[in-house]
């Protein structure tokens, strides 16, 4: 049995397996862990599942690679016919060959915990997936890695695609602020390692008084995601009040260590981001920029995003998050990340650029991307802040959310759903790479929610086939 760090050592070796053209046959394990604290998962609850099946849209890679098994582990099962839906997306002459090419390994465990937890707790299913890789080169391309991970990569022989536990301390909050300042990027004044409320009082005193036209602060925990650990604290009012009324678990939370930032502000306000891979070789690969869209208290839950940023910034975007991700290469990161921007613009229009948050780990753009890149193979001009298509130099740009949500949607069956977007033709198609790709359709029997990426020929495309699927769905009630 190799350890851990003897088979990240393989990664570098197996990764290029993945990758259109190769021919050596190899096992992608999706091993979609919304891996987090408990009272994040507490947060999510019965959604847990279908943040898990949002990465179903990994199918589209069994159509570009046909080397590739590949086997998905999640704690539900999908369903019959989003299976079938996921697949009539292919190229007609892919589509049986990628079935037989794909492996569902459904965990019996509805608890809120993560897909790699759960699965260390079954050794049945976790036989089987041995089984499915037999002696064939593998690695687990994972959501997050934590010491869950870790142990099913030991127990599979299989190294991961992410970053070990052990660096993932260097991309919190206030280890993240250090890197930005490393790498030569402006991110928001403020203070790190708050932990108290004292400390958070003295913190928000400080950015009043250095940035007097800041109307609110925005506290952070160290390790937190999606928004969930951000707490914003108007500066004009009662201060220390309204941080002692914060919830007892934030509070407590709090503890572990956090920052106090500026809110930035200004006529004009977005937050783009930039995703980015760090490969085992230490070479950073920018895979696209985007805006995201944010909703709930304060404005700080990420609810979708658009792609491709705006042009006014997309480049230093992209060159920003190339400096982060070479700084955590040298820390020894590796895998998927994200750079979260905030943008305010001036009454003359004039852009400030500042880098509050870094993630080693996949996020709510990820699943997007991944629609985009495995339908319409390609690459980001970094410069021109656009996606060149390989078959024809052509241009893509995407919306996409995992929030679309409705009362009366609760209980809808999936399978009308998928029938109300295909009759109006919106389903994503093959042959022009435009169209829409559903996800997380199990969140209707929690919630009535569901997501789509809207993939067009440009902006103004993509929104039209996102608000043409939304209608869709909306006219079934």
């Amino acid at each position: 049995m190799r350890t851990f760090d003897e088979l990240q050592a393989g990664l570098g070796a197996t990764l290029p397996l993945n990758t259109p053209g190769a021919t050596t046959e190899h096992v992608l394990v999706v091993l979609p862990s919304f891996s987090f604290g408990e009272s994040l998962l507490a947060h999510y609850g019965d959604r847990i599942p279908a943040l898990e099946h949002r990465y179903l849209v990994a199918i589209g890679v069994l159509g570009r690679v046909e080397s590739c098994d590949m086997v998905f582990v999640g704690s539900q099962e999908p369903g019959a016919e989003v299976l079938d839906y996921y697949f009539s997306l292919l190229p007609p002459h892919r589509r049986e060959s990628a079935r037989r090419r794909f492996h569902l390994v459904t965990v019996p465990d509805d608890s809120p915990r993560s897909v790699a937890d759960k699965l260390l707790d079954h050794p049945t299913e976790l036989e089987q997936v041995r089984r499915l890789i037999g002696d064939r080169p593998r690695y687990i391309e994972p959501w997050n890695v934590t010491d869950h991970e870790v142990a099913v990569a030991v127990a599979l022989q299989a190294p991961v695609n992410g970053a070990h536990p052990d660096v993932l301390p260097v991309a919190h909050k206030s280890s993240g602020r250090r890197v930005f300042r490393e790498a030569g990027v402006p991110l928001p004044y403020g203070h790190e390692d708050v932990r108290t409320v004292d400390d958070v009082v003295r913190a928000a005193h400080d950015v009043h008084r250095r940035r007097p036209s800041a109307t609110a602060v925005v506290v952070k925990h160290d390790d937190s995601g999606a928004g969930d650990g951000n707490a914003v604290i108007d500066l004009r009012g009662d201060v220390r009040g309204d941080v002692e009324s914060l919830p007892a678990w934030y509070l407590r939370d709090l503890r572990a260590g956090g920052v106090v930032e500026e809110r930035v502000e200004g006529v004009a306000f977005s937050s783009p981001s930039a995703q980015v891979d760090v490969l085992p070789d230490g070479r950073v690969v920018v895979l696209a920029t985007h805006e995201q869209e944010l909703g709930g208290a304060g404005n700080q839950v990420y609810m979708g995003c658009r792609f491709p940023a705006e042009p006014a910034y997309a480049a230093e975007l992209g060159r920003h998050a190339a400096a982060v991700g070479a700084a955590l290469a040298r820390r020894g990161a590796v895998g998927r990340m994200g750079v979260d921007f905030a943008v305010a613009r001036d009454a003359d229009g004039r852009h400030a650029l500042r880098a509050p948050v870094v993630n080693l780990r996949k996020g709510g753009t990820t699943h997007p991307f991944t629609v985009l890149r495995s339908h319409v193979p390609g690459r980001y001009d970094v410069e021109a802040g656009r996606w060149v298509a390989a078959a024809d130099g052509s241009a893509r740009a995407y919306r996409g959310t995992d929030n679309l949500v409705n009362p009366g949607w609760l209980g809808l069956p999936p399978a009308t759903v998928l029938r109300a977007v295909g009759d109006r033709g919106l389903h994503l198609d093959p042959e022009t790479g435009t169209g829409v790709v559903l996800h997380m359709l199990s969140c209707l029997a929690v919630d009535g929610r569901f997501g789509l990426t809207a993939v067009g020929r440009d902006a103004d495309h993509a929104a039209e086939l996102f608000a043409g699927a939304r209608a869709a769905v909306e006219a079934v009630l």
